[in-house]
């Protein structure tokens, strides 16, 4: 799992440094068009010549594409997740998920079906470094999750120490546990590529420490909605890849630091 990722997080990486030259490249030879040769410019007109930067704010949905295929191949998930974002500032934004998950799980002494809705609300903060106007993201950001959801003992087998009698058949007589809640802490990182206009693509890692859990009775919770396989403990790890778009609402003046502006020009 840890390579898959790492490849993902490379071909992203590279994707994006690429994208950001051509665009540079593009620019550069715009420029080359439309500079007059024999025009003396002072550094009043060359500033005043330069085009206000805008940074676009606006509101970012999308879908789970992981969660959304995952029910094609493993017979026994049902899921789908919404995302969104909406950008604060240059570099903040508040990120929340809502989702659905149906997922059986056939452990060493039972076999259960978790079923619930979850929600999960919190910030990213985008470290990455955009070159003119491109709008990729690599974030770090905290994240609250809460879920309700039921549990389904569909199967279990009673531990028997004495083998002498060969082992207790499995019993099949499952009962329903509704109003089962949990709540959990996360952080997630992540990584978004505009590849169309106002069309992202992006996945990202999450690692969850449980903070409160409702067990039914006698069996401990296996699967929790939104956060995953418990492992028998309070960590958890999710993961998504997904697809969003970009719903632009206005526009700021992107403001340089007098420093750069005072700074002589190489």
């Amino acid at each position: 799992m840890s390579k898959y990722i790492f490849s993902i997080c490379l071909l992203f990486t590279v994707f994006l440094i690429q994208a950001q030259e051509i665009a540079t490249d593009t620019v550069k030879k715009e420029i080359r068009k439309t500079k007059p040769k024999t025009t003396v410019q002072t550094a009043e007109t060359i500033t005043d010549s330069v085009p206000v930067k805008k940074d676009r704010y606006g509101l970012r949905v999308g879908v789970d594409l992981y969660k959304l295929t995952r029910g094609f191949y493993d017979k026994d998930y049902k899921g789908i997740e919404f995302v969104g974002d909406f950008r604060l500032t240059k570099k903040y934004y508040i990120a929340a998920e809502l989702g659905i998950e149906d997922k059986t799980t056939d452990d060493d002494r039972l076999n259960s079906t978790a079923t619930g809705t979850y929600i999960k609300g919190g910030f990213d903060y985008n470290m990455y470094n955009n070159w003119l106007d491109m709008e990729n993201l690599i974030t770090v950001g905290l994240r609250g999750g809460f879920s309700t959801f039921s549990q389904e003992l569909n199967s279990y087998k009673i531990y028997n120490p004495d083998q002498y009698w060969g082992e207790i058949p499995v019993n099949t007589d499952g009962a329903k546990y509704t109003g089962l809640t949990a709540a959990w802490a996360e952080v997630a990182v992540g990584m978004k590529a505009k590849v169309f206009n106002n069309v992202f693509v992006g996945f990202g890692v999450q690692l969850k420490l449980l903070l409160a859990n409702k067990d039914p009775d006698g069996f401990e919770n296996l699967y929790i909605p939104g956060f995953n396989r418990t492992y028998d403990g309070s960590f958890g790890v999710g993961f998504n890849y997904t697809v969003s778009y970009f719903i632009p609402l206005y526009k700021k003046q992107v403001i340089i630091p007098e420093a750069e502006k005072k700074a002589p020009k190489k």
